[in-house]
């Protein structure tokens, strides 16, 4: 088995509001394997963009370690850490917000390659430029070479970033929520233009999404990790989550994604939660940040200890799960609500 290519062990983050420390990330440990497809799922502010900043030391850790291809990236130095950003890239959330509105595609796309030397002349920059624009289905490319990002769709902006992200050659990209700024009619295109461009150029992806649904589309070769306030709940193979969701948390998710089917949606249980209010990060809970709102929750054992992932007992997966009565081979009951 290969050696993964980023690793997160035992990764923090809080940041100061006024007085306040607030934790957004605790105790985060991820391996992500080469051209591995790995989607980050949970709600808002359950810090999965915070983790993607971390991989591409757009933010650093308050404590804990990130590798890349075995080196730590806050030892990397010179040429060494110059090549971490070249091969480590970001698709942002926003292609409204984070293309720059003052420069023509073909600037936007020249300045990494000449700013990293990866092309040997103006004309091999602009060569370069149309190759990458093809790449992304922006074609043809004389439509698009010299226009503004106001010209421009919101899928074709999209692209743009993603052609963007393409232009150092990198190992490994983090797409931030890379398509839910666009029309829904054109989310799946996107969708298979990234796992086409995996294929073709070797590329791992980090896919960061609040949407259960697209992350099972995406990754359904690969793996999804659930995060919840700032904590991984439960992490492996994304067909054996799908099929059969360990953690509390999972469970709900997936009893609220909408079925296609008419049957299935009449027939399908939808979990009710013991309560609808989100603890703030400043007043987490005891025990597991989950059991104030956890259908399954156990008195006296939920709420003492914090729970790190592991493999319950009795499992058939390696699928990891942060729950203490998995944990101790108690099956779970479901209260009334």
């Amino acid at each position: 088995m290969s050696s993964p290519i980023i690793e997160l062990k035992h990764v923090y983050r809080s940041f100061k509001s006024g007085r306040q420390i607030v934790p957004v990330l605790q105790d985060i440990n991820i391996s992500v394997n080469p051209l591995e497809f790995l989607c980050l799922v949970g709600e808002s502010g359950c810090g999965k963009t915070t983790t993607g900043k971390i991989i591409c030391d757009l933010l650093p850790p308050s404590a804990g370690m990130v590798n890349f291809e075995g080196a730590e990236i806050a030892s990397l130095r010179g040429e060494d850490y110059r090549r971490f950003r070249r091969r480590v890239q970001i698709i942002h959330q926003d292609p409204y917000a984070s293309l720059n509105p003052t420069q023509t595609i073909s600037e936007m796309l020249s300045y990494p390659l000449l700013r990293h030397k990866l092309a040997p002349n103006r004309r091999g920059v602009l060569q370069r430029v149309r190759e990458l624009l093809d790449l992304v289905d922006l074609t043809p490319v004389e439509d698009f070479i010299d226009k503004y990002p106001h010209q421009l769709s919101g899928g074709q902006r999209q692209r743009v970033s993603i052609a963007r992200a393409l232009t150092t050659e990198p190992s490994v990209i983090v797409a931030d929520e890379a398509v839910s700024m666009v029309d829904v009619s054109i989310r799946i295109g996107l969708l298979q233009m990234m796992m086409d461009l995996r294929d073709r150029l070797g590329v791992t992806i980090v896919f960061i999404t609040h949407d259960l649904a697209l992350a099972k589309y995406f990754a359904w070769d690969g793996r999804i990790g659930v995060m919840y306030l700032g904590r991984l709940v439960e992490i492996g193979h994304t067909q054996a989550i799908i099929r059969d969701p360990q953690h509390p948390y999972t469970k709900v998710l997936l009893s609220a994604i909408p079925e296609p089917d008419p049957e299935k949606t009449r027939s399908k249980q939808h979990i009710q939660l013991r309560s609808e209010d989100i603890p703030r990060l400043t007043e987490l809970p005891r025990g597991c940040s989950f059991h104030p709102r956890c259908p399954w929750y156990v008195d006296d054992v939920c709420d003492r200890e914090t729970p790190e992932l592991a493999i319950p007992l009795n499992s058939a997966s390696d699928v990891e799960v942060a729950c203490l009565p998995l944990q101790q081979g108690r099956e779970l009951q479901l209260h009334d609500a």
